[in-house]
């Protein structure tokens, strides 16, 4: 399994070395575990927001006429773009 070596200050290994003391676990596992939940929070981020991209592409005519005031205004024009 590749392997990745990480740089913490000393003030920080102990802070990782009390943490998993108290959870009863290892200083691997602990830095793992939170490696591995950030990639899953990044993740449902992305899936999230390419979700809302989609509802708000096959609702923009009602987001248009719900919120006209938002609407961008056409380069080099007065009125909104149509």
């Amino acid at each position: 399994m590749p392997a990745l070596n990480v740089e913490f200050s000393d003030r920080e290994l102990e802070d990782l070395r009390q943490i998993a003391k108290e959870r009863g676990t290892s200083m691997k596992a602990l830095v793992r575990e939170a490696a591995a939940a950030d990639i899953a929070r990044h993740r449902a981020l992305q899936e999230g927001a390419e979700e809302f991209r989609r509802f708000f592409a096959a609702h923009a005519d009602e987001f248009a006429a719900a919120f006209p005031e938002d609407e961008p205004v056409a380069p080099g024009r007065q009125g909104r773009v149509a």
